[in-house]
């Protein structure tokens, strides 16, 4: 077996596993429709429109059974064109791709900004306190990373030689890198960012008071738009039902209840501060905003190296989002 076959092996070999891990684990599966896998890279509370749309029954409603699947964005992205899943809601990684020439497009986008804060430790309480030291964020082309750079710019600091980026990964390990004090800052998304405030850690900055770019969606590829475009737009629909449903003020403790439940909080006062996060920024009819989608193809452009410039309009499809709406009924 050659290096290249070895690799590949290796790869496909992971990603089944995670699949198979993560929906034993999960149980985010459905009754019997038309099998579809949706890989979601965090459980971050404004992924709760597709929960929503399971829980509600809307993808059932549609004939459709699918499988919201926990995956790490790298993972997602090799599985979505290896077909291993079928939509991927790392939407920042899907543009990621597109811009590398991957035949990608993202399809709906159902945040206008991330939904992170910048948390700062014992003596950091104000974004310009960052300068010279230790930030925990993602990857380097993560969400995170991205919006971490932004917000040090917007105060002066130079996020190349002013701030030391530090790796992490997800919330969890970058929470437990600003406890620890292995790092002086941490972006922690909520709930994190609510229990790190109520440990004594200074909220810096809110993403979505300093930079707006669409954000939980997901995506597919060209070949699956072109070849199941009824599913695709069952898909859209459902999500744009689960997205009306949680961002309707009458529906608030319902979704509260849903939020206690999907992700196992017992603190009702926890899951009303991780609603208040969400609605902020969530989009009850997934618009979108094209400069800051440009904003967001600019950032991945640069992150990626890619000298070209690129449009925004040329790494999504919303015909499915924009047939959708009125079908349902929305409002323009």
């Amino acid at each position: 077996m050659n290096h290249r076959l070895a690799t590949r092996f290796v790869m496909v070999f992971s990603i089944l596993a995670a699949l198979t891990l993560f929906c034993l684990s999960n149980g985010w599966s459905q009754s019997p429709g038309q099998r579809v896998r949706l890989a979601l890279p965090s459980t971050n509370v404004t992924f709760i429109p597709m929960f929503a749309a399971s829980r509600k029954g809307y993808f059932k409603d549609e004939g459709l059974n699918v499988e919201i699947v926990m995956m790490r964005a790298n993972l997602a992205s090799t599985a979505l064109l290896t077909g291993d899943i079928d939509y991927n809601g790392a939407v920042t990684g899907v543009i990621g791709g597109a811009i590398k020439g991957q035949p990608l497009k993202a399809l709906i986008f159902t945040s206008t900004s991330p939904m992170m804060s910048m948390m700062g430790g014992k003596g950091i309480t104000k974004p310009e306190h960052v300068k010279g030291k230790k930030l925990a964020t993602s990857s380097p082309g993560g969400t995170a990373t991205l919006v971490a750079k932004h917000i040090l710019q917007k105060f002066g600091v130079d996020p190349e030689r002013g701030a030391v980026l530090v790796y992490v990964g997800r919330d969890p390990a970058r929470y437990a890198a600003l406890e620890s004090g292995v790092v002086d800052v941490a972006m922690l998304s909520p709930p994190t960012n609510i229990i790190a405030r109520r440990k004594g850690f200074s909220e810096l900055a809110f993403a979505a008071d300093y930079i707006r770019f669409p954000q939980n969606g997901f995506g597919a590829t060209e070949k699956k738009i072109r070849e199941d475009s009824d599913e695709v737009f069952r898909m859209i629909r459902a999500t744009l039902k689960g997205l009306a449903f949680v961002t309707d003020k009458q529906n608030k403790q319902a979704v509260i209840d849903m939020i206690m439940k999907e992700w196992k909080i017992s603190d009702r006062h926890l899951a009303n501060e991780m609603y208040r996060y969400m609605a902020s920024v969530m989009s009850s009819d997934a618009s979108l905003n094209m400069d800051g989608l440009q904003l967001l193809v600019d950032q991945q452009r640069e992150n990626a190296k890619v000298s070209t410039p690129i449009k925004a309009s040329n790494v999504i499809d919303y015909s499915f989002v924009e047939k959708a709406r009125k079908d349902i009924g929305f409002s323009n």
